[in-house]
This record gives C-alpha cells, structure tokens and sequence, in this order.
C-alpha cells in the first residue's frame, strides 16, 4: 500500500474521489498514465500495489463516490497497462462485477462504463470470466435505472462480439448458466437471453443445436409471454432451429420430444400449435429415435385433434396420420402397451373427434399386431364395452368394430356377447337407446346368424327373467325389421324345408320362449303357422296383460310391411294356409275391439277370399291333437297342413319336434307367471304392512274379521303388466 501511495500522488488520490465527475476522469487519466509508465518499468509489484489501493480504499469504500472513482481508476489502470493486463485481470475484475449489485444507481452505471473499458483492452483474455460477466448482465437487463440498462446493453453488445471471434469460449460451461436463467418472467431478462441464444447459434464454431433441449422449454414459455417481442423473439428463434432440425443428420429428438408433448398441453394456443408442428416435423424425421416416444406423441396429439383452433386442429390429425403409416415393429422396441393405455384414456375425452381416433389407433393396432394387442386385452375390454354407450354414433359404431376384430376367435367372441347381455342387464338405457345399433351392426361385422345364435344360448339361462323378456322382445324386433337381417329371415321362412333354417329355429326358439309374443312372430316368420295358432291358444288370463297387448299392437302393424308381405299374399289361398287364418283370427279375438291394432288385422281378413273351403280342412284345425294330421301327396311326399313345405319321407314335422317346443313354451311361461305372482306379493305384502302401520286401533278392532288375503289374492291372479305394473 505504502508502494502504491508513493507511487500516486495524494492530489490524485483525493480528485479520484470527488463527487464531480471530471474530476474524477481527470484523476483517472492520470492513473492510467501512472499505471503505463510502471508497465513499461516492468514493475509489476507497484501495479499490483495500485490496483490494491484501488479495490481496498475505493471499490469497497462505503462513500459512493470513492465507489465510483476506484471503478473508473480500475479501468484506467487496465488501459495503462493495454497488452500486460491480462495477468492483472484477476485483481480487476472481480470488484468490477462486485460493483453490478452496488445500491446505487450511479455505482451501477460506472461499473458498466468500466468493465466496457477493461473488455476494450483485453477482449478474448475476457472469456475466462463470460460466467460471471453474463449472470451480472443478466440481472442488469432488469435493472431499475433506464440509464444503467442502457449502459448494460452497450457492454452486452461489446461482450457478444467478443465471444463471437473468440476460439476460448466454452459452450459447455455457458449452457447450465443459460438453462437456469431460461424460466425467468421478467421481459428484459427474457429479450437478454434469446438476444445471446440467437447470437451463440449463429457463430458456426458453437454447436447450439447439440444443446437445445436444455433450453427448448424455456424458449416455449416465452411463446406465452405477454409482450408481442418476446413472443416474436422467441418464435423466430424456434423457427431457426427447427430449420437446423431438418438440415441437421444428427439430432437428439427423443429429449426435444418430451418436452414437446409437455408444451403441446399448454393453455396458450400459440405454444400450442407452434409445439404440435414441431411434433409434425419429428414425426417426419425421427424414424428409429421416436419408438420409445410414440405413446406419449399420440398422448399429445390426440387431444389437439379437438382443439377449438382449427390451424391446430388441421397438424395434429396430419400428424396423427403420419404417425399411424409409421408401422413399428416389436421386435425393433416398439411396445404396444403405453400405446393402448393412452388410446384407452382418450376414449374418455370429452371430444369426440378424440375419442374417435383413439378407436382408429386400436382398430390399427389389432389389424398389425393382434397377438400384442390381445395380451393387453383386460386393461382395455372394459372400457371399450362402456364405450358402447357413448352418446355419438360414430363412436358406437367405431367400437363394434374393434369388438369384432377381437371376436374373431370363439374365446373373445363368447367373451364379447356375455359382456354384451350383461351391460344391457346393468344399464336399461344402453339397450333401449343403443341396443339396436350395436346389435345390427354386430350382425353385419360378425356374421348374424352366429351373434343370434350366442344371444340365444345365453338369454335361454337367464336368472333375470324380467330382463331375459325385455331382451327377447328387443332382438325379435330387430330379427323382424332390419335390413341387416334380411338373410336370417329368408333362412327362417324355410325352417320345415331346410335345416339350416330348422337348426337357427329350434336354436332362437329356446331363449324366444321367455316372451309368447317373440315366439308367435318367430313362428309367423318360420311359417310355422299351426304351432303359431298352438301357442295363442294355450295362453291364459295372466299372459294377456298390457305389455302383452303392446306388443301385439307392434306386431300386427308389422304384418302390414314388406316384410311380411308373402304372409299377406298366402291369404289369398285360405284353403291352403287355414291355421295361417286361425291364427290370426287368434290374435284378433285377444285384441280390443276399440284399438287400432284390431280394426287394421279385422279389415285385413276381411279381403281373405271365401273359396277354396271345405270340411275336412275345418274338421283338421278343430281336431284335439293339431301335430297328428298329414296330408299325403301322390307322389309319396309329405305337406305340413299349411301346405307351404314338402319333406320326403321321415319325420312328418320336418325334425321339429312341435309338441316338445310347445311344453318348452308353457314351462317357460309358468316360470314367468310365477316370478309375477311372487313380485305381486311382494309389492302387496309391502303396501299391506305399510298401511298397517298408520292404521287407528280403532279400525283395527272393528274389522277383526276381515279378509285380509283377499286383495292380494286377487291381485295375484294378475298377470304382470297389469294395471298394478
């Protein structure tokens, strides 16, 4: 210290700290040429001693304008020395930098002013402190003081030229400095640092692109900022970059990836569409590197596929239908599973444009690897089987066909109809407003003679018989009126001439029992109209209720469509088909003479022709045992007595055995009947305690005799449906 205070004189010393600021400079001046002289004496130790004196009675003085005159002394001193200051930088800098974070402003200022000076002399021997320079500028970019972030600008551009010609810079030791600052809010920190990311890419011995995604995220966050430079700042940036992507043959896209997905999901639409079309060009240009990555790519572009947006909404289906053509195989790492549970979680998006493509992925999936697929099968089966009661139609439809491409084996097929039934049990509203559907369109992607055939096995077993009625109502309306299943109702019509016809009959004729109505419009179809006529008479009191009466309605307007337009034209031969004409005049008697239903069947029999009558046919449906009687043709054959199917030889009901079928009814019938009576009872023996409890004692005392089993005795003979149902 002595050294140095011999050196300067104490004039110089004192001017240094005066509050005028010329004074100061001209103290200053004369440091630096002080400093110089030392320099050229090669009397390193006395320039050590100044730069002492400097730090130690000005830069950490507590009076600001000492503060202030060491930091323009520091700077002088360093221009003194011009190329010898390399080797005092270490003493110079530091309290310079220490100076970024004075209180104030003006202490601030001249810091800047003076580490723009020391940069002058020494440039590139600068590098070795770029770290500690470029945290301090980072934190001036925010500064307070206009003046001081004007002046930290001047020393930012000074700094980046530097580091532009400079062969020390060390990318590696810069970039966790970057990666820290990058989720910073304030706008000035912001414009700072893609001002230094925009720089750094374009020095062609620095490899940004190799460090992208450690600052990716952050230059996405910007996208969302509130001032229009920094989005634009940010988005030019990310433009550049994806334009080093496509040139560049090595890319790390699997990091980028993630952080895209994550970005994909923001609330910004502008990060988010600019975060999907990054996604687009990966998909193009990963190949092999995205694998890993696929399931969380479709993770984020499935919901994009609804996005109110439609720039968006139009790159992520393009998207997504790139990534569909990629066709990744397992044996290369690529795992079906994280792609099914992703798919699985969209089907519950509110979306249906979602929830559409996530049944696409499936159905694409268990075309190209179904084993794979079939593997994971409990994780997704049930949520594809509540997708069936999703509110679209277009979804509905699209899950039917990725339950048919699992049925495709018995297992899965037994599987699918079971689960099928027992949805429509657990949820009446599925059946009533999707039953149809999903059974129509199941018929057309699974054969429908298979799916009638397994619907039957099953609802022949119903515990539930309530449900096994509505259900056997369901699917005899659909059997009657849907295109679908015009080919099982040709089959049907030549059940006692064909077998295949008389198998499906005996098959649906098993589980249609739970309903008399099903089973007359089934043997109305099969033309099997003498057991039809069998079956109206053996009904009593408790199956002709209300909901009976319904269906009844709904059949008899049935036989006035197409349909059953070939029943309608053999009542112009009576003669021939009279139990078709007993039959009906069956139904007929068991409506209302006031309904609709009676006056259009009563007018439809009154054009049957009266000809073609005779006695013995009369004396035939009249006979006690309806299954004995055959006509015999001249040619040796046998004809039922409708005379609409010949069979040669054997069995004289053509296999079927009618009177078996008739007890299978009845016992069905009987179970049915008493499932109402007990449902009956119950309901009574419920309302009869109920009244018991608010009945006065009075009342109680004076009907000591009555009858209480009587109501509920009567009402027990009510079929269900009646009026109590």
């Amino acid at each position: 210290m002595a050294d140095a205070l011999s050196v300067i004189p104490a004039s110089v010393l004192r001017n240094l700290s005066d509050k005028l600021y010329e004074k100061r400079k001209n103290a200053a001046l004369e440091v630096e040429g002080i400093v110089k002289q030392l320099a050229t004496a090669g009397d390193h130790d006395k320039i050590t001693a100044v730069i002492n004196l400097l730090i130690l009675d000005f830069t950490y003085s507590a009076q600001a304008n000492y503060r202030k005159g060491g930091l323009i002394g520091l700077a002088a001193a360093t221009v003194g020395l011009t190329s010898e200051a390399a080797q005092h930088l270490e003493q110079i800098v530091p309290p310079v930098l220490n100076s970024f974070s004075d209180q104030d402003s003006r202490v601030r200022y001249y810091a800047c002013e003076a580490l723009y000076n020391i940069a002058k002399v020494v440039r590139g021997d600068f590098i070795v402190f770029f770290n500690q320079i470029f945290d301090a500028l980072c934190k001036l970019s925010a500064d307070s003081d206009a003046n001081v972030q004007s002046a930290a600008h001047l020393l930012d551009r000074l700094v980046k030229d530097i580091v532009t010609e400079s062969d020390q810079f060390s990318i590696e030791e810069f970039i966790p400095l970057l990666r820290e600052r990058m989720n910073v809010l304030n706008p000035y920190v912001r414009q700072f640092l893609v001002g230094w990311i925009t720089v750094l890419d374009s020095v062609p011995d620095i490899d940004m692109l190799g460090f992208l995604p450690d600052f990716l995220d952050g230059l996405f966050n910007m996208l969302s900022d509130s001032s229009h430079e920094i989005r634009q700042q940010a988005d030019s940036a990310l433009s550049e970059f994806l334009q080093e992507i496509k040139n560049s043959p090595s890319v790390d896209y699997g990091r980028m990836a993630e952080i895209l997905v994550q970005r994909a999901a923001s609330l910004d639409e502008f990060t988010r569409l600019t975060a999907i079309t990054w996604i687009n060009e990966f998909v193009k240009l990963g190949g092999d590197q995205l694998v890993p990555y696929y399931a969380d790519i479709l993770g984020a572009i499935l919901p994009c596929i609804s996005d109110k947006e439609e720039k968006i909404r139009v790159v992520a289906r393009e998207t997504n239908e790139e990534l569909r053509s990629i066709n990744a195989d397992p044996a290369e790492g690529f795992d079906v599973g994280p792609i099914l549970t992703i798919a699985r979680r969209q089907l519950s998006s509110e979306w249906e444009a979602t929830r559409i493509e996530a049944l696409h992925w499936i159905s694409t999936l268990l075309n190209r690897h179904r084993t794979e697929v079939l593997s994971f099968l409990d994780d997704i089966f049930d949520t594809l089987l509540k997708a069936l009661s999703d509110p679209s139609d277009e979804v509905v439809l699209l899950v039917l066909e990725v339950h048919a491409c699992i049925a495709k084996d018995l297992l899965h097929f037994r599987q699918l109809v079971v689960f099928l039934v027992h949805n429509f049990r657990i949820d009446n509203s599925l059946l009533e407003k999707r039953g149809a559907l999903i059974i129509r369109r199941l018929c057309v992607l699974l054969n429908a003679e298979r799916v009638y055939r397994e619907l039957s096995t099953i609802l022949e077993g119903e515990s539930d018989l309530d449900f096994a009625s509505i259900m056997v109502q369901a699917l005899n309306l659909i059997l009657l009126t849907s295109s679908e299943l015009s080919e099982l109702r040709d089959l049907l019509k030549h059940s006692l001439v064909d077998p295949a016809g008389r198998n499906l009959f005996v098959s649906l004729y098993a589980s249609w029992c739970h309903s008399p109505m099903a089973i007359i419009s089934l043997c109305l179809l099969a033309q099997t109209y003498q057991h039809a006529s069998v079956v109206i008479q053996s009904l009593v009191e408790e199956d002709i209720n209300v909901k009976f009466l319904v269906q009844l309605d709904k059949l008899i307007r049935l036989l006035e469509t197409p349909i059953f337009a070939y029943l309608r034209l053999q009542l112009l031969e009576p003669g021939r088909y009279i139990w078709l004409l007993k039959a009906l005049y069956g139904l007929l008697m068991l409506l209302p003479q006031q309904s609709a239903a009676f006056k259009i069947l009563r007018t439809r029999l009154k054009t049957v022709p009266s000809y073609s009558f005779n006695g013995e046919q009369l004396r035939r449906t009249s006979s006690g045992n309806p299954y004995q009687t055959i006509h015999h043709m001249p040619s040796g054959s046998q004809i039922t007595e409708d005379g609409d199917g010949i069979q040669d030889g054997g069995n004289s009901h053509n296999g079927i055995n009618f009177a078996s079928r008739l007890q299978q009814f009845e016992q069905m019938q009987h179970q049915h009947r008493m499932h109402a009576k007990a449902q009956a009872q119950l309901r009574n023996s419920s309302t009869t305690s109920l009244s018991k409890e608010v009945e006065r004692p009075e009342e109680a005392r004076r009907l000591p005799g009555s009858d209480a089993s009587g109501p509920t005795s009567r009402s027990s003979r009510r079929g269900p449906g009646q009026l109590q149902l």
